[in-house]
């Protein structure tokens, strides 16, 4: 039995809390991760684990093997990813996750360079507007739009964005332009649903912090539902510039109370170790660079 290896497929299924997840993840099978684990207890002569169909438990010792063994991973893998940092270019699978729409526009765009320049790498890219568990699902790396709540990750800042309020020709045809934020409530505010405040728009433009409760008919959960709706003439939104400045410099959109908007960060956030290994440091250099040189998000 390679201990190393039995060691890692422990501390990952502890962590996902499935024999298969860990399989999925190292492209075995679920007996082959079971075995490995039941190996390791064979070769401790103890339980590590009380298996469940659902759930699988640790024991007390269990408990306290897998806080050393987190450490002693931790430690080989910063001796290893040193070594290879002054050796050899980065290598291994790294797993990104990005919103869907940044992700479509700002990140694949530039993967094939990415993996260009850093051949040895295999992207595994997946994107979703979930705020999905970096530990649990074995993520690298999460590109993440907004202030940040999970003080368990680290955050490297790779750039910033401006939320502004935009509307259609046509309906501001038929509704006039507000003039303050305090006529949106006269309006058919378009919401995404996924926003920690979704009905409530706060604005930084102005000296001091401006927030009004807005309503509408329509809300979602994707940058791609309110720009349908928005080209439909149904209502005005309060959209992420990345997304909205082509619309606005072609006239389909029209930029409103342009002294108006929400500026927030763009983030990388990756699981707290005592090291960022080389292929994951070399992914956030080179998106920062692509972020930080964007004519869209440097015009803010």
């Amino acid at each position: 039995m390679d201990t190393l290896i039995a060691m890692r497929s422990f501390v990952r299924v502890v962590e996902t809390g499935s024999f298969s997840a860990v399989a999925k993840e190292e492209d075995t099978t679920q007996a082959t991760i079971s075995k490995r684990v039941a190996a390791l207890e064979a070769e401790l002569g103890a339980r590590l684990l009380v298996r469940g169909s659902r759930v699988h438990q640790l024991t007390e010792t269990g408990q306290s093997y897998y806080e050393r063994v987190v450490n002693i991973l931790s430690e080989i893998e910063e001796a290893e990813s040193e070594a290879r940092s002054l050796t050899a270019a980065p290598t291994g699978k790294l797993r990104v996750t990005v919103p869907t729409m940044f992700g479509s526009l700002y990140i694949a765009p530039v993967i094939s360079e990415f993996l260009a320049t850093y051949p040895e790498i295999h992207l595994d890219l997946k994107f979703s507007e979930k705020m999905v568990d970096l530990v649990e699902e074995g993520i690298d790396v999460a590109i993440r739009l907004g202030d940040l709540k999970d003080s368990s990750m680290i955050a490297r800042r790779l750039g910033k964005d401006d939320l502004i309020l935009v509307a259609s020709p046509g309906y501001l045809a038929q509704h006039p332009a507000p003039q303050h934020p305090s006529e949106l409530n006269a309006h058919n505010c378009l919401v995404y649903s996924l926003a920690a405040r979704g009905t409530v728009w706060s604005f930084s433009g102005q000296p001091g912090d401006t927030a009004v409760h807005v309503n509408g008919n329509f809300q979602c959960d994707t940058g791609c539902g309110l720009m349908e709706m928005l080209l439909a003439n149904a209502g005005i939104a309060f959209m992420p510039t990345w997304l909205v400045s082509p619309y606005i410099e072609s006239g389909k959109l029209v930029h409103i109370l342009k002294e108006y908007y929400r500026t927030y960060p763009i983030n990388a956030v990756y699981p707290q170790n005592r090291y960022i290994p080389l292929k994951t440091k070399c992914f956030l250099d080179y998106m920062e660079k692509t972020i930080k040189t964007d004519p869209v998000l440097t015009a803010i």
